[in-house]
């Protein structure tokens, strides 16, 4: 918005974003503006992170087709709590320093305000043109599916929630993604019209794949910030699969490795592609970031004991070292059948490697399945107990990049 960048080179300015508590974590979608958060306040600036208990229960409509089912109280409460855990780790929440990080609810406004109040203070400034031309509300309009009062409602609840930030906390300034700027807006013009305020606005452009591919989505789902539910070893191996274009641009978004730094490693990847420097240097510093630089050691342990060290023997890897690689999916299996033997397509489809015999089959006979790091030719060899390592495993790989570890229990 006009005016933007020099508010910020005048004073010290009170910025927020808005996180939406759908999960009781964030995903790598997030980071973008919690980076802009985080550059906020390393330029000394204050940032408010709002975590949205209220509009939570409402659903914003933005690039969205068609309504979304809405959570209950409970269960919001506890996405709440685990957002605030997580934000605590990158923003500086320390109340000694004058742009010290806040965190707000915006349930604690809301709880209390009531409907004839709302609409008579708040809904009364903002005509329902001037709502209809957001283009999250036109094209839901125009879709099959039109659009609920409650998600129409929303961008004046987000618009209200910039209008008691900016009376309660002198919050001149609110940024997210581009998708965002229709609700942002008319938050601008509350502050405008209640108040005869001034007020800013921030996007950024959405984060895109050079594949087409939807960012920080795998085969998996979601790529979540809580290492429960998206390991440290997945999380480094999302930005180490990167392709090169991608990597170029990610480096220069998610990190905060200066110019110089950047312009080096671009110069250095492009004389030796196949070392993939950018990726490693891309992944090392947003692991390091999101789960600190344990993670990101055992990360690179795990990574090199699968793909590095892949021509070493499986009978080399020690009991710890089976059972520490993260990120490998485990499976039991009955050693009875074992002992007695059994076909690798009946072995690959009972352990759960493979949804069918058909698929595993298949998979054989394309030369995509190694046991215990050795091809598997045949599709009639026998899985024996002459197999097992350290008499409990078998390494399963399927694919390039699919590992699973089969202990066996009588």
């Amino acid at each position: 918005m006009p005016g933007t960048e020099e508010q910020l080179k005048k004073e010290k300015t009170t910025g927020y974003i808005g996180f939406d508590p759908t999960a009781d974590s964030l995903h790598i979608g997030s980071l973008v503006p919690i980076l802009l958060l985080v550059h906020l306040q390393k330029a000394g600036h204050k940032p408010i992170a709002l975590v949205g208990g209220a509009t939570g229960m409402v659903g914003d409509p933005s690039l969205k087709n068609e309504e979304r089912n809405l959570l209950s109280e409970e269960q919001l409460m506890h996405n709440l709590e685990g957002i605030r855990t997580q934000l605590a780790r990158y923003l500086d929440f320390d109340q000694s320093k004058s742009n010290a990080a806040e965190m707000v609810n915006n349930y604690d406004w809301f709880k209390d305000l009531s409907f004839i109040d709302f609409l008579r203070d708040t809904g009364k400034h903002i005509t329902v043109n001037y709502m209809m031309a957001k283009d999250s509300v036109r094209k839901r309009i125009e879709g099959d599916t039109g659009i609920s009062y409650t998600e129409f409602a929303y961008q004046l609840m987000q618009g209200y929630d910039f209008y008691w930030l900016y009376k309660n906390k002198n919050c001149t300034l609110q940024m997210g993604g581009s998708d965002q700027w229709g609700n942002i807006t008319t938050g601008t013009e509350l502050i405008r019209r209640r108040e005869n305020g001034e007020a800013f606005a921030f996007t950024c452009p959405l984060i895109t794949k050079v594949d087409g591919g939807k960012f920080g989505k795998t085969e998996k789902g979601n790529v979540w910030l809580d290492p429960a539910k998206t390991t440290s070893y997945q999380f480094y191996q999302f930005w180490l699969n990167a392709s090169d274009e991608d990597a170029a641009k990610w480096i220069r978004i998610f990190t905060f490795l200066n110019t110089d730094i950047i312009h080096a490693l671009l110069a250095k990847h492009a004389e030796n592609p196949q070392e993939r420097t950018l990726q490693k240097e891309l992944a090392k510093e947003v692991t390091i970031f999101v789960h600190g630089k344990e993670a990101y050691e055992k990360a690179v342990e795990t990574t090199s004991k699968l793909f590095v060290n892949d021509h070493a023997a499986a009978e080399s890897l020690s009991i710890e070292d089976l059972e520490s690689m993260e990120g490998v999916q485990l499976f039991q299996y009955d050693l009875v059948k074992i002992n007695e033997g059994v076909d690798v397509v009946s072995f690959l489809a009972e352990t759960g490697v493979f949804p069918s015999k058909g698929e595993a089959r298949k998979m054989v006979q394309n030369g995509g399945v190694s046991i215990n790091r050795k091809k598997v030719e045949d599709v009639s060899m026998k899985i024996t107990n002459k197999l097992l390592l350290h008499q409990q495993y078998i390494m399963v790989q399927k694919g390039k990049k699919h590992h699973y570890l089969i202990l066996f229990s009588s």
